[in-house]
């Protein structure tokens, strides 16, 4: 072990994050993961790398590269943690915000030390529950030499987008910006700044104390450690599971007590990523590298299993419905591209009227679609009516030729929350 704190006994296993199912206030966080290890800070962007820590948030970017970039900036820089759990089938970050709210806080610190940062920002979106959480958490810390502060954001979608985080931030306005300059150039208040995921600052916290061999006992060569993953849909035990990066669809599932009805694909990263089919899928491995070889992405660390019950057209047209809402209409693709192709795949999804240009006319849409926009809101958009186009290929047949589909009639298996009303009103 080459941690800072070698006398203290580290999380055995894959349970490192949640407390023991139970919250922790400073004084028992303090007994079980000792005092904060200050001395890391100098190094932390080595420790980062050396144990492989990526971004829990969704796009798995090296922390260590990220931390880096941040530290080479010209001016003072800002830490902004994101506990703005916009993603509808993640619920990971409140299990970790709402248990674990120190390892939180003490990642957060060191990277701030380590940056000679004199701000750290807590987001979470307007009226979260989280937010008092930590704003309580905080409070406890108040002898620390950084000082925290919580700001809500707006509950949209695309609001917890990094460049989004920034915007309000500086203007109170929750939408995208164009990029570059990106938030590690040129961010709060013109500064250069660090913005990652609530776990990501809470893996850190573990792997200064316990240091890289010990984060790297979990997971993979390619994506070492453990990541918080909510299971869904037709699983007999939905919930939030700390899990090793690398097990298999199928072990994942298995700990959530297994599938209550025979499954046919399971949706892997939320809304913004894509369907694989069951029970052949139960073999990838869920880690960057693997999914990427499958036509998937790790995403937010969410599985949503489909019952063969369902239909997954129907699923995907009401999600996509969802995310055409959820836009921030300020570029054209999503102002006018996901409207469109949300109106096609309805169209689709209703197995009226036999309209034989349909499938090719999304495809070409979704090409125009592809890496466009001040966001990434258009790529999610386009990998999930992808991943559901080569997963559903006979359901979408058959709503092509006008033939119900299995399972259509019944209640949907995802939920879909309303989107947010058309104009420019709900982003202060």
């Amino acid at each position: 072990m080459t941690g800072v704190l070698p006398d203290m006994l580290p999380p055995r296993g894959d349970r490192r994050l949640l407390g023991g199912g139970r919250r922790l206030d400073v004084a028992e966080h303090l007994a079980r993961f000792g005092p904060l290890p200050w001395a890391a800070a100098p190094g932390l962007a080595d420790l980062a790398h050396r144990a492989g820590l990526r971004g829990r948030g969704g796009a798995g970017f090296p922390f260590g590269r990220k931390l880096a970039a941040v530290a080479a900036g010209r001016s003072r820089p800002v830490v902004v943690v994101n506990g703005c759990e916009g993603e509808p089938l993640s619920r990971k970050d409140h299990a970790l915000m709402d248990l674990s709210p120190h390892l939180i806080l003490d990642g957060a610190m060191l990277c701030a030390a380590a940056l000679d940062a004199d701000d750290i920002v807590l987001c979470v979106h307007r009226g979260d529950p989280a937010g008092a959480l930590l704003r309580a958490a905080a409070a406890e810390r108040h002898r620390e030499p950084i000082v925290a502060s919580v700001v809500e954001v707006p509950d949209r979608y695309v609001a917890s987008e990094e460049s989004s985080l920034v915007n309000f931030i500086n203007t109170g306005t929750a939408r995208p910006t164009s990029k570059p300059p990106r938030p590690f150039e040129r961010g709060v208040r013109g500064c250069p700044t660090l913005i990652s995921n609530v776990e990501t600052f809470a893996h850190l916290a573990l792997i200064a104390r316990f240091g890289p061999d010990w984060f790297r006992d979990q997971g993979t060569a390619d994506s070492p450690g453990t990541a918080l993953m909510t299971m869904g849909g037709a699983v007999r035990r939905p919930g939030v599971y700390e899990l090793a990066l690398g097990v298999t669809v199928e072990e994942a599932v298995a700990t959530a007590g297994g599938t209550g009805l025979a499954p046919q694909a399971v949706l892997i990263g939320g809304y913004a990523g894509g369907w694989l089919p069951l029970p052949r899928a139960g073999a990838v491995r869920l880690e960057h590298a693997a999914l990427r070889a499958a036509g998937a992405s790790l995403g937010v660390a969410s599985l949503t299993v489909l019952p063969a019950t369902a239909c997954g057209i129907v699923e995907t047209a009401r999600i996509a419905a969802y995310l055409a809402g959820e836009s921030a209409r300020q570029c054209g693709p999503c102002m006018f591209g996901l409207p469109s192709v949300a109106d096609d795949l309805r169209i689709l999804a209703a197995g009226v009227g036999r309209d034989r240009a349909l499938r090719d006319r999304l495809r070409r849409r979704m090409t125009l679609l592809a890496g466009r926009g001040a966001c990434g809101h258009p790529d999610g958009f386009t990998r999930l009516l992808d991943s559901a186009l080569r997963t559903f290929g006979d359901d979408v047949r058959d709503h092509l030729h006008d033939r119900p589909c299995r399972g259509s009639l019944l209640r949907p298996v995802i939920p879909v929350p309303r989107a947010g009303q058309p104009g420019t009103g709900g982003w202060r």
